[in-house]
């Protein structure tokens, strides 16, 4: 629970960044989002989704690993 609550306040901070850093281009971006279809988009978050389990995956696995041989 405690790694749940640390990788949310982590999306928090970066997408808070983003639009404090470059708020006329993530309004453009958004604005952008309406013209992409809902296949592409269904599409783009399935891939980025198991891009980020196999990210969390490989990493809790290294520390068991590593956890193990020391």
């Amino acid at each position: 629970m405690r790694e749940l609550i640390i990788a949310f306040g982590l999306f928090l901070f970066i997408e808070g960044i983003l639009y404090a850093l470059f708020p006329s281009k993530m309004k453009n971006m958004l604005s952008k989002l309406k013209d992409i279809k809902d296949g592409q988009l269904r599409t783009g978050g399935f891939i980025f989704a198991i891009i980020g389990f196999v990210i969390i995956w490989y990493l809790k696995r290294w520390k068991l690993i590593l956890k193990n041989y020391y």
